[in-house]
């Protein structure tokens, strides 16, 4: 396992013990663990091989024999142990929001409660709000978190699906039957929160590329399989679909599974304008549906589709029937920002309070990156389960900053760090430092860390 893997398990197993009502200090010491791994200064498997652990602070004999075995096995018995001893349904009621180990401790002790569906039937039935420490108002909050649990289950951020699909995608790429491939739908078109991932593959030997895509690593589980379509389970519970089609149709199938789904009746309303038929298997000399191979316009790309219906070429983050037609038809499209646009970043955190890199190791990856300048804006000292800094060391790491940009204006380097805070604003809407110590900084940034129980009034004042 690496780094983050084993710093993962660290954490369910503070929860774990949590679950079972073990001594605080014990829970918590998986988790500051976990945190002295994520903010390690060299490498883990360098630290285990040479059997210097047990010198991270925070990490005892008892801890450093289990992260090394996890690190060099990718297994550890006490965890499994210890996750059989508790019903698996636990876990997925932490999910619901408001929800922490010391309640779904209480319900299951109290009330038997293993499972989410069994927590909404007691909600339901009134059970949860006469238990001490819950009441009507806690019921009420279970079952919308229920709700929304429900609700947004199937949906994954962008960076999640795509950690998961890049190297399956590239896996694909790699089969020898494979002729062209590329992820399609939400993901292709880059939106922020996607449901399931689309995969599309043409070939002459469908049947070996399904076989191929479903014995992959990072296939949990598949759902179905026939000959040109497969349906399975990704790592993080993402759903995702293969299609296979011949290489004749693989530039309208792409395009038809992109979408968006306004996009692609505005394109069939084009195509049959100009006697044309479109959908997902060619683009027809017919004003009637068909899939006749000789009447298929040939077209060995997705540009051509759109040249064929009088458009520039539309990128398919912009396929939304958002006014691109009309910009697609006059040649004016918007150029799109690309990861050489990119010339650094404003907010961001760093082994002083709860990132995972030091300065040094930020600065030099970033310039490795090509990148112009990079702000460390660490939490503020009342974000205190994030390590935040206290007003003496953010001056420490004002000067810190200061001394690395010297050392690079020495070097010759234009890369510049910038100054900066993630400032919490405090209940009644002061910041969490004063103006004179914020006056020094480059950049702030101003959030809400706690109190969130204001009523609706008190928070937009807040806020303002």
């Amino acid at each position: 396992m690496d780094k983050e893997q084993v710093s993962e398990v660290l954490l369910e197993i503070g929860v774990l013990l949590e679950l079972k009502g073990e001594n605080p200090f014990k829970t918590r010491a998986y988790a500051n663990a976990a945190r002295a791994l994520d903010t390690l200064g060299e490498s883990l498997d360098k630290l285990v091989s040479e059997n210097r652990l047990g010198e991270v602070k925070g990490i005892g004999a008892a801890l450093q024999d289990k992260i090394s075995q996890l690190v060099t096995t990718g297994k550890l018995p006490y965890y499994d142990e210890l996750k059989a001893s508790l019903p698996p349904g636990l876990f997925a009621m932490l999910q619901i929001p408001g929800l922490g180990p010391k309640k779904v401790k209480a319900l299951y002790e109290k009330l038997k409660i293993a499972t989410v569906e069994q927590l909404e039937k007691a909600c339901r039935d009134g059970q949860i709000a006469g238990l001490d420490g819950f009441g009507e108002k806690t019921q009420g909050k279970i079952i919308e978190g229920i709700h929304f649990r429900s609700q947004y289950a199937s949906r994954h951020y962008l960076s999640k699906a795509l950690t998961a699909a890049e190297p399956i995608l590239q896996r694909l790429r790699e089969q020898r039957d494979v002729i062209r491939c590329s992820t399609a739908g939400s993901v292709r078109r880059s939106k922020e929160i996607i449901g399931d991932v689309d995969f599309l593959a043409s070939s002459n030997q469908p049947a070996s590329v399904i076989d191929f895509f479903t014995k992959l690593d990072g296939i949990v589980s598949v759902s179905a399989k026939g000959d040109t379509k497969a349906s399975v389970v990704l790592g993080g519970g993402i759903q995702a679909d293969l299609r296979v089609v011949s290489d004749a149709e693989y530039p309208f199938a792409l395009a038809y599974f992109t979408g968006s789904k306004e996009h692609n009746i505005v394109m069939r309303q084009r195509a049959i304008q100009r006697g044309l038929r479109l959908n997902e298997y060619g683009l027809f000399r017919s004003e009637a549906e068909t899939r006749d191979p000789a009447l298929r316009v040939a077209c060995l790309t997705e540009d051509e589709i759109y040249e064929k219906l009088d458009l520039v070429y539309v990128p398919p983050e912009l396929r939304e029937d958002h006014g691109e037609f009309a910009a697609a038809e006059k040649g004016d499209l918007p150029r799109l920002v690309e990861w050489t646009d990119l010339k650094g970043s404003l907010h961001n955190h760093s082994t002083w309070s709860d990132g995972r890199c030091t300065i040094e190791d930020i600065t030099e990856f970033m310039q490795e990156l090509g990148f112009s300048y990079w702000a460390i804006t660490d939490h503020s000292k009342s974000s205190v389960q994030a390590h935040g800094l206290t007003p003496e060391r953010l001056r420490e790491q004002i000067v810190a900053v200061k001394e690395m940009n010297e050392k690079l204006a020495g070097e010759g380097t234009d890369f510049r760090l910038l100054t900066g805070s993630e400032v919490d604003i405090l209940a009644g809407g002061e910041l969490d430092f004063d103006d004179g110590l914020l006056s020094e900084l480059d950049v702030v940034f101003a959030s809400v860390h706690n109190a969130f129980s204001q009523t609706e009034a008190e928070m937009t004042k807040r806020l303002i």
